[in-house]
């Protein structure tokens, strides 16, 4: 494995894929739809050529565990266009400024994908059993 390769995100393949596929009037979800090809073309890279994520140190264990795998994030895609010259600054800029807008509008996560709404567990003791209020009796979940 080459030096470097256990942090990379961009490998020459997904570059040249990405300078053949992209163009300037392409639509958000057309965009967001080569990221996912680009992330898929990164798992099978990886995969194919046995690439395990990098060592990290945690401070908490105080020992070594692999790093989350890398992925291509619609930012990092468009961050990309620039720094590979297949875009101008401005382009990226623009393009950036606009991924911001939709995200936000259309409550989309880095990947272009809807963010899963969370909602809060109910409290429970470890019997499994409802808590009871002050009062002895279960609270009511409406």
């Amino acid at each position: 494995m080459p030096a470097g390769d256990a942090q990379r995100t961009w490998f020459p393949e997904m570059v040249q894929s990405l300078r053949s596929r992209w163009y300037r009037s392409m639509s958000m979800a057309e965009l967001i739809e080569l990221r996912g090809q680009l992330d898929a073309m990164l798992q099978s890279i990886r995969s194919e050529r046995g690439l395990l994520p990098a060592l990290v140190y945690c401070r908490h264990c105080k020992s070594r565990h692999r790093a989350a795998p890398p992925r291509v994030s619609l930012r990092a895609l468009i961050l990309a266009l620039a720094r590979f010259g297949i875009a101008s600054l401005d382009e990226s800029r623009a393009l950036e400024k606009s991924w911001k807008r939709c995200r936000q509008s259309q409550q989309l996560d880095l990947y272009g994908k809807p963010v899963e709404r969370v909602t809060a567990p109910v409290a429970c003791d470890q019997s499994g059993e409802q808590p009871e209020d002050s009062a002895g009796e279960p609270p009511d979940i409406a």
